[in-house]
């Protein structure tokens, strides 16, 4: 990067190497969703497009803000009113790019948000599993010695910043554990499948609790937003050490 920033589609092509987002079928575009200055020096991220986002970002003069969730996804309305032209309004008219990945973000092995809250409750021996959309987006793994429930639960608030949904069905002493964040319930099964003790995802379903408890599996949930803010923070203080930008975290917590 120069004194007078990035250009933007570098930074689209490098991240779109990156996370192998050509190779994703997902519910939404993953890449630049608004365009806005061609040339980058401040860089927001935020789990989800929103107003409030948008807002507090365009108040500390950033260029591009990068998301998890971004403003389109499949099946809802395609007209410009409401919420969607009020958000749309602020990034138009201070030229801010919005940059969104989904699936690609959970996905990635180093940046990915299952990736990082696994090695973060302490897993080793990463493997990929629970399938999507055609690519595997959870990550497994195994403890380097044994914890109880408790102690599971501790690392959970610690990692995710949240006191997690527990149904602890599963074995007293842990040493396998699997994630898929954010609205990642039906991935239960792959966990069974696996062998699993325990699976963590955001959102639970109504049926979770006596599929895990049937099971003799430990499932947690905690929260869509909080299991899915390591991925982008991370995937930001990575483009600030890689072009030199200016990356600021903008947390808008969610109790979902």
């Amino acid at each position: 990067m120069t004194d007078q920033g990035v250009d933007c589609r570098e930074l689209i092509a490098y991240l779109d190497r990156l996370l192998d987002s050509t190779n994703f079928s997902d519910y939404g575009p993953n890449g630049l969703q608004v365009q806005g200055k061609n040339r980058l020096q401040k860089l927001t991220t935020g789990v989800s497009a929103c107003l409030e986002l948008f807002e507090r970002s365009t108040e500390i003069g950033a260029h591009a803000i990068l998301v998890h969730h971004g403003l389109l996804w499949e099946g809802l309305p395609s007209e410009v009113t409401g919420v969607k032209y009020r958000r749309l309004e602020v990034l138009l008219r201070n030229e801010i790019n919005l940059i969104a990945y989904h699936l690609p973000l959970d996905a990635h092995p180093e940046f990915g948000n299952n990736a990082l809250g696994a090695r973060g409750l302490g897993c080793s021996r990463l493997e990929p599993f629970a399938e999507l959309e055609g690519r595997k987006i959870g990550f497994h793994g195994r403890l380097t010695e044994s914890i109880d429930p408790d102690r599971l639960l501790d690392r959970c608030n610690s990692v995710f910043g949240v006191d997690p949904l527990a149904f602890l069905s599963g074995p007293d002493a842990i040493e396998t554990i699997g994630m898929v964040s954010g609205g990642g319930s039906k991935a239960l099964y792959d966990a069974i499948d696996l062998g699993l003790d325990v699976f963590i995802t955001g959102e639970p379903n109504e049926w979770v609790m006596n599929v895990a408890r049937e099971a003799e599996i430990h499932f947690v949930a905690a929260g869509h937003y909080r299991t899915e803010v390591l991925g982008v923070r991370a995937l930001g203080e990575h483009l600030a050490d890689r072009f030199g930008l200016e990356v600021q975290f903008i947390d808008i917590p969610n109790p979902i």
